[in-house]
């Protein structure tokens, strides 16, 4: 359970924390799922079928992603 519990660290911290473009306090975790709210037209299912690789992926790879797709 640790093991688990360290690998999605990153996505409890706060985006400002993680990401100096941003200020933003939501946790990087909130900040995907209403990306992908917004991009799935509020279907939660599919949302959540989107959110699930986030899980297992690296931190690299998560932010890779978040400064690919919500860096404004």
């Amino acid at each position: 359970m640790t093991d688990e519990i360290i690998k999605t660290a990153l996505l409890d911290r706060h985006m400002n924390e993680v990401f100096d473009w941003s200020d933003s306090k939501l946790p990087v975790r909130d900040a995907l799922w209403d990306y992908f709210m917004e991009k799935n037209g509020r279907d939660t299912m599919k949302t959540e079928e989107d959110m699930l690789p986030f899980l297992k992926d690296s931190d690299d790879k998560i932010k890779a992603f978040v400064n690919e797709n919500l860096k404004k």
